[in-house]
């Protein structure tokens, strides 16, 4: 998977976010592509990804990650993106880009978009996104609301919230997805609010994992959660009217993407 990726010059977020399940996705024939480059125009304490000022688009990402994918027969695959506050519509043309040129290749694939929240431009990246109708629209919330300046200093939980709402409501047939990360200073109690809050935007497939900080310069963990408690968190979700439900102390949002909508039994073939 590493030499299809660098030979055709694509990235990843298993890499550069330090993921845990790197090993076995990659062992899989599975990869998260992050597109608009390596550089984010935020510095979240959580994630490993470098920040900094990113460089253009590249104009000819779309077409290679589209070889690539064909080359290897994929039959899903979640496209990411760094923040990119630097781009008038924060990437969103650049999404319908790679999508567009995908469903050319393989007009089967079953895409998974995980998008960043166009926090500063989302009046101009809601319509682009409004014409990509990918297989499963995922966007993390990622913590509390009461943790955001700690964890997400740039976001906005309402915001995110509401990109999460207003995309559900553009495109009623396709889910909609959001994760949130546990173990950094959350109480129960926000979970759940946080989930009733999921479910009331629009959100019908659900993520929850334990936060592992990738070095000791990011913000630290707090508490590692017992496997038994993400039971328990699962069955409140569950309980809420989420039609899938994936939590667990190696849970990513997009880690087992494609088993996850095959359990909602939507077919993107």
């Amino acid at each position: 998977m590493k030499s299809r990726l660098r030979l055709h010059g694509l990235a990843t977020v298993c890499e550069e976010a330090s993921c845990p399940n790197l090993g076995s996705c990659f062992r899989e024939g599975v990869a998260t592509i992050m597109i608009l480059g390596k550089i984010c125009t935020r510095a979240c304490p959580f994630c490993d990804v470098d920040h900094g000022r990113p460089a253009p688009p590249d104009h000819d990402e779309p077409e290679r990650l589209a070889v690539m994918a064909s080359e290897t027969g994929l039959k899903y695959l979640v496209i990411t993106s760094v923040d990119r506050d630097d781009l008038s519509d924060g990437g969103a043309e650049h999404f319908s880009k790679v999508v567009a040129a995908l469903r050319t290749h393989l007009p089967s694939l079953g895409i998974e978009i995980l998008v960043p929240d166009f926090r500063h431009c989302l009046e101009r990246a809601l319509p682009v996104l409004g014409t990509i109708f990918p297989t499963v629209f995922n966007h993390n919330i990622e913590t509390v609301p009461r943790l955001y300046q700690k964890v997400r200093p740039g976001a906005d939980y309402r915001h995110s919230l509401n990109l999460l709402s207003r995309f559900a409501e553009m495109a009623p047939g396709i889910p909609v997805k959001s994760g949130i990360m546990v173990g950094i200073g959350e109480r129960r109690e926000e979970i759940g609010e946080v989930l009733q809050d999921m479910r009331a935007a629009g959100v019908t497939m659900v993520t929850v994992g334990q936060y592992l900080p990738p070095s000791v310069r990011h913000l630290p963990v707090e508490r590692y959660l017992d496997p038994s408690e993400f039971d328990e968190i699962g069955v409140m979700a569950k309980k809420l009217g989420f039609s899938v439900v994936e939590s667990g102390p190696l849970v990513r949002s997009s880690y087992h993407a494609e088993r996850l909508i095959s359990s909602s039994n939507f077919s993107f073939n």
